[in-house]
């Protein structure tokens, strides 16, 4: 009896084991173990009192592209979704003045030197909803856990494809699943699409430092706690390229710097 007891919890660890192993018992899956957020160097850490901004506009020098239509006939699911409301891509996302441009990643390129920062402390999110991403641009640090999840009643799979990252391709096909996935280094950007539905597409901007943002329809964007210094500052579109500056800010100065894209510019990226 003895022996037969031992047996059968020997079993039941083993079988424990495999489970989790497999992931068992969870919707929630890691395609890369979490770290801690990555700092840029071991160097000293920014001092508050002295740091500054960098802020401005970004704008469209002609009349943006009108874009793509998106049919979503190929899954019903995603029209009732919908409403059966018209969808486009979000490729120019242009303000009330026609001006205005959002969805550009902006960014300290370099001139940042040897500092130190504190890990974030919230987790960004990519949402599949509605047969869409949300958002469709934005940024986050290495070593940051990104949380993915399926809102759709159907399947979506979110497929990165990074040059300095690791690929990753996983499915979700229930939903409120949700999965983490941590990059390990830095890249501007990292495109993400469905293999289900074609339309389905964003970017990531992931950085080594905090010193980033994403522009609304108004086109602003403001890059706070900067240390005294000289930076290239680059903005990022998806279609119109790169186009960077550089600025110098003193102690707790605060500098404009304004950036104009022009819609026949040959793409970069």
């Amino acid at each position: 009896m003895r022996l037969r007891k031992l047996w059968v919890y020997g079993t039941g660890f083993v079988l424990a084991v495999s489970v989790a192993a497999c992931g068992g018992g969870s919707q929630s899956t890691s395609s890369t173990s979490a770290a801690p957020a990555a700092s840029a160097g071991g160097g000293k850490k920014v001092d508050a009192a002295t740091a500054g901004e960098v802020k401005g506009t970004v704008s469209l020098d002609g009349v943006a592209p009108k874009n793509a239509e998106i049919k979503m006939n190929a899954d019903p699911v995603c029209v009732k979704q919908t409403a059966g409301s018209p969808q486009s891509q979000e490729t120019f996302m242009v303000g009330k003045d026609g001006k205005s441009l959002g969805n550009v990643f902006v960014y300290v390129k370099d001139g940042l030197g040897n500092y130190v920062y504190d890990p974030p402390t919230d987790s960004p999110k990519i949402d599949q909803k509605e047969c869409r991403y949300h958002p469709h641009v934005f940024g986050m640090r290495v070593g940051q856990p990104l949380e993915i999840v399926n809102s759709d009643p159907t399947l979506h799979n979110i497929h990165a494809m990074p040059k300095a990252n690791q690929e990753f391709n996983n499915g979700q096909p229930i939903q409120g699943m949700k999965m983490t996935h941590v990059f390990t280094a830095k890249e501007v950007m990292v495109p993400f699409k469905c293999d289900v539905h074609g339309w389905m597409n964003a970017y990531v901007g992931v950085l080594d430092h905090p010193y980033f943002a994403v522009t609304k329809e108004d086109g602003k964007f403001e890059i706070k706690d900067l240390p005294p210094g000289t930076y290239t500052i680059e903005a990022w579109h998806e279609k119109l390229g790169t186009t960077t500056q550089s600025v110098t800010i003193a102690a707790k100065e605060s500098k404009d710097v304004n950036f104009t894209f022009k819609p026949a510019a040959t793409t970069t990226n």
